[in-house]
């Protein structure tokens, strides 16, 4: 399962989501959309979303804009099941 987590450093909500990974073991590549070497990641994420707003976690095409700990743990499930 490939999970991808779009972020920003001074974002609350994407270390939020990042430590809620991280507390479930689950592997996950950060990133980090603010970066201008990074590019590549703004412009997945625009692509995927039609929008720059973060955190964005995707387990393997499910997409969980925001943290929301509900969304997260379904979509977490689904991928499992993938």
């Amino acid at each position: 399962m490939e999970i991808k987590i779009y972020t920003i450093p001074t974002c609350p909500w994407c270390t939020k989501a990042k430590e809620w990974l991280k507390k479930r073991k689950v592997s996950f590549q950060d990133c980090d959309v603010s970066e201008s070497q990074n590019s590549q990641y703004r412009d997945e994420l625009i692509e995927k979303t039609g929008q720059l707003g973060v955190p964005v976690t995707d387990f393997n095409g499910i997409l969980v804009i925001g943290f929301n700990e509900k969304k997260l743990e379904e979509a977490l499930e689904k991928a499992k099941k993938k």
